[in-house]
């Protein structure tokens, strides 16, 4: 019994053996297997080739204020009573067209009174400027005496200064009397009426404003890399995603304007620091041309601004990059035979392919999504 509980034994040791030999086999089997078919696997991505293209400046700005520099008040420079309104609101006006008349009661006794005081001191002018003729011939011929010479001469004299001070008097109250009439100070639309019929003012009281909407300006920051390709009276297209343009002034919109539809012009009239001169921030002044009287001085939300002149830059569609940072990229390593992560530096778009300024050479191949 005891011969076959050993034999028993020993077949069970030479079993156990024996399975745990196969597994072993089996594993460095399948790990061979699986080493083989790593080797062998690939895997194809699509790329694109890094290359030079022509590209259209373009900014997307999340705001911009519009202001004007064609927009001032048109005051009263006498105190009065405002007894007519020459315009209404919307009114399109010249420099110098009367908006108002303002009548003060006491500028037409001063001017009545400055006219009797003019005329009685130039009558008074005349009879000395005859008294002291008559002494000169007098004193010519020794038949007066010196005494009443000077003093016909003096008298004159006096009348004369009387006369030039009457006639200040009188201009002075001319001036208030033509002041009665309010005129607009610039050319434009009257965008506010302050006052009505019947106000009584004082000097320096606003009116209402007056504005030249047609031409408005606005100002954007750009980097040393964006303006290497701008130059003064550049042309750029704007497009505002406003869907109903706002009207703080209530202006009217002209004839034919498109609405949200419309492509506004702008210039580049203005770079600060000069391009000539270093500096890694500047500030751009652009003038649009507002002949569609669809904008006013406000803000306005989400403004695309694309220039009309292209230029040549290495470039890559914007799928081929990383993330939405804009600094790395997915590119072929030839030598390695392996895609790497880089970091590149990125600057201006189309809206559907980036300007790389460094990270990149041309040839390149950067992995497109």
């Amino acid at each position: 019994m005891k011969k076959l509980f050993f034999l028993a034994i020993f077949i069970i040791l030479i079993l156990a053996v024996a399975l745990v030999g196969y597994g072993t086999y089996l594993n460095y089997k399948d790990e061979k297997h699986i080493t083989k078919q790593l080797e062998k696997r690939s895997l194809q991505v699509p790329g694109y080739v890094v290359k030079k293209r022509q590209l259209q400046l373009k900014f997307e700005q999340d705001a911009v204020r519009l202001y004007s520099e064609n927009m001032t008040d048109a005051v009263s420079l006498i105190d009065g009573r405002i007894t007519q309104l020459l315009v209404k609101k919307n009114s399109s006006v010249k420099k110098g067209d009367t908006l108002f008349r303002v009548e003060n009661e006491q500028i037409p006794l001063q001017i009545q009174q400055a006219n009797s005081q003019f005329r009685r001191i130039k009558a008074s002018v005349a009879q000395t400027a005859n008294n002291f003729q008559r002494q000169e011939r007098l004193m010519a011929k020794n038949a007066t005496s010196k005494e009443k010479f000077e003093e016909a001469q003096a008298q004159y004299n006096a009348a004369k200064e009387e006369l030039i001070e009457a006639e200040t008097q009188l201009k002075i109250y001319s001036l208030q009397q033509e002041k009665q009439d309010v005129k607009s100070p610039i050319d434009g639309n009257v965008l506010l009426i302050y006052q009505r019929e019947g106000s009584y003012v004082q000097p320096g009281t606003p009116l209402a404003l007056i504005g030249d909407f047609d031409k408005l300006l606005f100002t954007m920051p750009l980097e040393e890399e964006s303006t290497q390709y701008l130059s003064l009276g550049e042309s750029v297209d704007l497009k505002f995603m406003e869907n109903n343009f706002p009207k703080a002034y209530d202006t009217q919109y002209s004839a034919g304007n498109k609405g949200r539809f419309e492509t506004f012009k702008a210039k580049l009239i203005e770079i600060t620091p000069g391009i000539d001169k270093p500096a890694e921030i500047r500030r751009a002044i652009w003038e649009v041309d507002n002949h569609s009287h669809l904008l006013e001085p406000l803000t306005y939300n989400k403004v695309f601004i694309t220039t009309d002149k292209s230029y040549e830059g290495l470039c890559i569609p914007f799928s081929c990059l990383a993330d939405s940072s804009y600094d790395s990229t997915f590119v072929w390593n030839s030598e390695t035979k392996t895609i790497e992560k880089r970091e590149i530096k990125t600057g201006s778009d189309d809206g559907t392919y980036i300007e790389v300024f460094s990270g990149l050479k041309e040839g390149e191949i950067v992995v497109d999504d």
